[in-house]
Parts: structure tokens; sequence; C-alpha cells
């Protein structure tokens, strides 16, 4: 039988480059190098810092560098016959790994998953050593934070000779009606023992309720090294449907038996769910229209580097549905497999993306974003050889998950003189290349349609069932190149006034904005036009790196702060997007004039009410109520309709004085949410809230601790930025603190950090201990304030 074990545990790490450490004789508890340490993976380097303006700004001032990992174990007894595996989830980047001192190879990409048999090395009844050599001397190799690393899960498996493939069982729903569905499976099967074997595969597919819904079984006789593809129906009466609304998912049990026996078994999570294409109706989920509202996302979770435990993302996915995001595009990579978990049980679509560059490499910014000498380093160096291997591991690792349903081969590869260039940049007439001139020494732009074409061949190899992808940058060049042509379904970043005249030039193309600024036009571009089935706003959640320059060391682009904390931004896309009646109160400076605005520009109105005596102050409503009323200390500054408004902001110019600022939304007349604001006075106290008061003993489980400073009536001092220490008793480690200041750099991984906005974000992390933590916050100043869990 299979055996998975997260292979977290154990290892040693040492930041710098020890060649020696490769051999299974080196001794890294004992050896004269004292830098040696144990660590948990997953495992980020870089986000220990320290922030310096001499590395780049692209990757967010932190360091790169060479890291080795070590681990000694042992194998068990009842593994002896089987065919053992190693699992890496993720390395940035450019890893080798060795066991007992033998190469099992190298492998580039920092962000696609891959295994490597240990069998042939390994030593029975000895300890057994694995030593990880991670390259990122090239640090300025990507335009955002990557970090450095063992960032992802790594895990040990075990299998008979006769098992499935890795990543072998791939699920499809060819057919789907409320009536009846067919679940089609295809299951690799591998016989790598010496005799000829006849193997059975068995089915089981439980409902979300938990029952048994339908099952199947076939055969097959593999010869010694034979693998082979068993395709199997399944008939599903009546089944629960796989939607954002309604995400219900179903467990596949795949068994292989020789002779009777058990030899192999895996389970698989999948959603029932039909998806359609439309080049003038846009996107069908389950034959029914819908308009995707998607941001992107990067990897990293600020404090945490790109090391992010799960539950760091379910909470901010979460906070990202209450926003009214139904869709993610995971930019510009794939990115850990429990995030796509996360999507598929929370109800997100999803497009996945293999590339931010092909063969010509991008500009990754160093003194500061189009500030000085870009760095010439990236993937590209690894493109010709890897491509198509990466690209065929990231579908067949991710192709089971329902919430999938585009495959990107590229983000703005055909960005322009970055690195590609055309003729037609020198006749000016698209507004995204304006003035850009033809250069003729860097790489034609003619090359990206054959590159295309061979990348969609790849991919439809490996999956039929939903369309290949690409997010371009110049589309009068992708137009005149083939590069648009070889894809089912065009992204247009950033180039919604090309819309109308693609759609009629090319009336075949699926179009959808697949990168977009916050601009409200951006958005009515799909709701005015049927066959633009959505868009993917830049960007769901700030991200370390691509920074525009020093001292700033991370973009601000994200409805959510580095901490995960919604800003004024949230609340307006959700008045677009949710249904749920709400209203969000804010305040800023009455403008002087016309304010420029930019793609990204964001709607400022901070939750405060402060100001001198007399002074306006404009208030700010975001709400999608019919209409609101602006109450100060119970007096009506008069009622303010959205149809009025046609950026959909609701504002009043009020002469400040302390108190109260209520606003209610009203729907039909009566009053249906409403929002306050209160003055505060000086700071007197911390206030922490634990999203979680249990956690599990599983050195995994975690929590979430707010911190805010308030006044001696409870109210939020906003502009408090004191020093806050925290110290933790008991079973459980302090992650990190993220404040979302984009300019603080000070030490992640310190027990103290500065409010910013008055407030301040904890990751807890349980231990494999039972018992309880006591959390003590303390601040100069201030009362302090104090969080109990229990570890269970």
């Amino acid at each position: 039988m299979r055996s998975t074990t997260l292979f977290n545990t154990g290892w040693r790490f040492h930041n710098g480059d020890v060649p020696a450490a490769s051999l299974a004789s080196f001794d890294d508890q004992n050896c004269d190098d004292q830098n040696w340490r144990p660590v948990l993976l997953p495992h980020d380097w870089s986000i220990e810092g320290p922030f310096d303006s001499q590395w780049a700004s692209a990757t967010g001032y932190l360091p790169g560098g060479c890291g080795w990992y070590r681990k000694i174990f042992d194998l068990p007894e009842e593994y002896t016959g089987k065919k053992i595996f190693i699992q890496f989830d993720g390395i940035y980047c450019r890893s080798e790994i060795w066991i007992n001192g033998h190469s099992l190879g190298t492998h580039p990409n920092g962000f696609v998953g891959f295994q490597r048999e240990l069998t042939p090395f390994l030593l029975p009844g000895l300890s057994n050593t694995l030593a990880v050599r991670v390259d990122h001397t090239l640090y300025a190799d990507c335009r955002w934070y990557t970090g450095s690393g063992i960032n992802r899960n790594v895990h040990l498996l075990a299998v008979d000779p006769v098992h499935l493939q890795p990543w072998g069982i791939f699920v499809t729903t060819p057919i789907v009606t409320s009536a009846r569905a067919e679940v089609r499976v295809e299951a690799g099967v591998l016989n790598s023992s010496a005799v000829a074997v006849e193997v059975m595969i068995e089915h089981s597919l439980r409902g979300p309720e938990g029952k048994i819904a339908v099952q199947s079984e076939g055969r097959a006789a593999l010869l010694p090294g034979e693998t082979q593809t068993l395709v199997s129906t399944l008939e599903v009466n009546t089944p629960g449907l796989w939607s954002p609304e309604d995400p219900q998912l179903y467990s596949l049990q795949t068994r292989v038996l020789v002779g009777g026996d058990v030899l192999d078994a895996q389970e698989t999570t999948l959603g029932i769910r039909s998806i359609r294409f439309d080049a003038d109706h846009g996107f069908f989920l389950n034959e029914q229209p819908l308009k995707m509202k998607g941001v992107c996302l990067h990897d990293d979770a600020g404090a945490l580097g790109t090391a992010v435990p799960p539950k760091v993302w379910e909470r901010r996915l979460k906070t990202l549905k209450e926003g009214g995001v139904n869709a993610i595009r995971m930019s510009h990579n794939p990115h850990m497999p429990e995030l796509y978990d996360l999507c598929d049980r929370l109800g997100f679509l999803v497009q996945d993306e293999a590339f931010d560059e092909w063969e010509g490499g991008k500009n990754k910014w160093v003194a500061g974003w189009n500030i000085g000498t870009p760095s010439p380093d990236g993937y590209h160096d690894h493109f010709t050889e890897w491509a198509e291997t990466d690209l065929r591991a990231m579908i067949r690792q991710h192709q089971n998950h329902p919430s999938i349903v585009m495959w990107s081969i590229g983000n703005e590869i055909d960005y322009p003189n970055d690195p590609y260039t055309h003729e037609k940049f020198d006749e000016g007439t698209n507004p995204q290349v304006y003035g850009i001139s033809f250069q003729p020494e860097k790489p034609h732009a003619s090359r990206l349609g054959e590159i295309a074409r061979q990348l969609v061949a790849v991919a439809k190899a490996c999956d039929t069932s939903r369309p290949i992808t690409a997010g371009l940058a110049a589309i009068l060049i992708a137009n005149e190149v083939g590069l648009a042509d070889a894809l089912d379904a065009v992204g247009y970043n950033y180039q919604e006034p090309h819309y109308p005249a693609d759609h009629a030039a090319y009336p075949d193309r699926v179009i959808y904005g697949s990168e977009n600024g916050m601009r409200l036009e951006f958005w009515q571009a799909v709701l005015d036009n049927e066959y633009i089935f959505g868009q993917f706003l830049w960007t769901g959640i700030d991200y370390l790196g691509e920074a525009h320059q020093w001292p700033v060391r991370s973009n601000g682009a994200g409805l959510l702060d580095l901490a995960g904390v919604p800003k004024s931004e949230f609340y307006y896309r959700q008045s677009l997007w949710s249904d749920v009646p709400m209203v969000y109160l804010g305040t800023r400076d009455v403008p002087l004039g016309e304010e420029a605005v930019t793609f990204w520009t964001h709607k400022k109105a901070e939750p405060v009410w402060t100001g001198a005596v007399g002074a306006p102050v404009r208030v700010q409503c975001f709400t999608n109520c019919d209409e609101a009323e602006l109450t100060l200390n119970g007096r009506s500054q008069g009622v303010r309709r959205l149809a009025d408004a046609p950026e959909r902001i609701l504002f009043w110019d009020v002469p400040y004085e302390a108190g109260t600022l209520t606003v209610a939304g009203r729907n039909q007349g009566q009053d249906a949410v409403q929002n306050s604001l209160q003055t505060s006075g000086p700071a007197r106290k911390l206030v922490a809230k634990a999203d979680i008061a249990v956690l599990r003993a599983d050195g995994v489980d975690l929590a979430h601790i707010s911190v805010t400073v308030v006044d001696e009536n409870g109210v939020p001092v906003y502009d408090a930025a004191h020093e806050v220490t925290w110290t933790l008793h008991g079973p459980a480690r302090l992650l990190g603190l993220e404040s979302g200041d984009h300019s603080s750099h000070e030490d992640y991984q310190a027990n103290c950090r500065k409010a910013f906005g008055g407030s301040l974000l904890g990751y807890v992390q349980a231990t494999t201990i039972a018992g309880t933590v006591t959390i003590q916050l303390t601040a100069p100043g201030l009362e302090e304030a104090t969080v109990v869990l229990e570890i269970q």
C-alpha cells in the first residue's frame, strides 16, 4: 500500500555554499561551521533579511544567495521492497538533490513541484542523508518577491512496485446536467516489477454528503516496466454541482489490486461542473452565464515570505470572497498546492499560469521600478530546455481541481521591447505602446507566435477540457504575429479600448480582461459587453517586491494590505461586486482641482474622523444601496443617491467637529445597513483578538492575533505608531508580525514591531505539544493586552 509522510521536520539549514554538504559523511552538527541550524519546513531564508538598498527593488530589497538543507532519516521496516520517492512541492530555486551522496539531478524552476526516486541509493537498515542545495545567488531573477529555499511542503512516498503513476489520476466531467453527469477517470498504472501482472482498478465516488454515489472497476495486463492508462466512466444521478456559490466536492477513491491484494490506493477530490466559453456571450458555468470578478495574486504573505501556512491563505481568501471576488489569477507562476485546494473548497474560479517570460528575459529592476539598469537574470535561461517539462508538470499536478477553468502559458510575453520588438511600434497606433520605437537589436516578436503554438500543443496534449490563454500586453503586436490566434481565450492586460474593434475583427475570439486597473470604466466595459466574461484586478493583495524605489520595499496595488486587512479600495470593489447590502464610511482631504489618476489609483477614504475644527473634510461613502444619509452628531448632512453618482462614490464636504459620523444605507427608503466613525482621543491601551481560541497540536495550526491601539473609550487611534512587543509563554511560536507599512525595514524575525494605521497582526503557530499559551502584548505608555490560546 501507498504511504505518504509529510517530511518537513528534522532538517538543518546553512545560509551559504558548502559543497561538502552533499556528502553523506559530512557532519552538519559537529563541523567547525557553527552556522548550521535546525529549521522547520516550509522555510524562506530571504524573509529573514535584512532589508538593504544593495539588493533589488524587484524582489523587495531582500537577499538571495545560496543555501543548503540536510536531513538524516531512517526508513521503517515496512518500507522494505517498496519504491521510495521524495516529493518537493516547490524549491526556489535552481535546486539539486542528493541522497547518500548521489545526485538526483537539478530542478531550476522555483514554482513547479517535482519528484525524485530514492530507492536505488537507499541504505537498508541504516540512516540515510538527504541534501538539497538551493542556488538563488542570481537574486534579482524575477520581477516580484519569490523567497529563497524549500518554501513549500516536502513529502516522502513509499509505493509497491505496481502503483499509480505520480499525478496519474485525471478526472474530467464531459457531460453535466442537473439530472446526470459523467465522471471520466484516467488512471495511469505502472508495473515496475520484474514479472507480468494482471491488475484491477476500482473506483468509488463519494458525494458531498459522504455516501458512495457510484463505483466501477477495470482490468489490464501489464508487462514488466509497462505503463497503461485505464479509462473508466462513472455515471452520477442528480449530481451536486460545483460553483462559487455552492462549491460541492466529491471524493474519488482509486485502488489498484493484484490477485485480490490492494497494492495502491489514492484519494482524489473533484467537483462536477461544466465550463463553456463563447465569443459572443462570455463564460458559462453549468450552462449559466457568469461574469468573473477576479483578482491577481502573488505568492508571499508579507512577514511570512513565501513559506505561507494554508490558514493564512484561507483567511485572505475568505476576506476577498466577502468583497465579491469569485475568481483568482495565479500570477505569474504555479502556486502552493494548498491554495488550489482552498479555491476548490471556498468556491473560486482559477486561471493557472505557467510563465512570466519565455526565451527572452524581462527587465528585473534593481535600483527602482523603471530606474537604473535592470538585471538580465531569470527563468529564460532555462526556458528552452525546461519549459515543456514545467508546463506539463503544472497541468498534471493541478488538473483535478474543479476551480481551475483556464491554463495560461504566459504573462505579458509581448511587452513592448521587454524584450521582444516589432516594426509596428513605430506606427504609434496603440495607446499601450505609443512612443516606443522599434529596436532591431532586440529579439523580434515574430518568434512569439511560434512559441505560443508549441506551448499550446503541449498543454492540449495534457488536457483538452480547458482553454489555453495568456495575458497580453500589446494586442496589436500579438494580432500581427499570430500570438493571439494561437490561444483559445485571449487575455487583454490594461487594453480595454481594444475590446470593440477586436471583437468585430476577430468574431470567433474569446476576450476578457486578464489584468486590469481599479477604475470603474474598466469594470463597466465588462458589464456593457456580453462577450467580455470578466476581469482580474491588479491586484488582490499587496505583495513584496516590484517596489518603486527605496525605502519602499513592497507593492501597494492590492485590495488588502500585507496583513490581509481590507483597504478602502476593497470596500469600493465590494460595492460593485457584492449583492449583500453594504456601506463603507471614510474621509480624505477635499481635493484641490483635478487629480491625476492611473490604472492602479485607489479610492482614498480612510476610516478616521479627525481634523481642525471648522475645516472642511470630504466624507466618502461606498455602498450598493440605493441611497445613503450622513449624520454628524445626530444632525443630518443630507441624502445622496447612487444614481446621481457617476463614479458610484457618494460624498459630503463637512466642516469638522469632534464626535460621531454615521451613514445609513437605504434600499427603497428602508434602512438596510449603517457604519460609523468616531473621533479618537489620545492612545491609552492595546486591544487584542485571536481569530481562533483552540489550536491543534500538530505543529502547523495557526492563529491570527489582531492588535489595535485604542483610546480610553475603545475607539481606534488611526495614527498610532507605538512599538508593540510580543512575549509568548507556552507551546507555540511567533512566526512573524506584519503592519502593512511598505516603508518599514524592521526585522521580520523580531518579537516587536511598530503599529501602522493603529494596528498590527501577529501569526502564532502551535507546536506538537499540548498546553496553554499566553501572549503578552506591551507598548510604551499603553495598557497591555493578553491573549490566551489552548493547544490540544
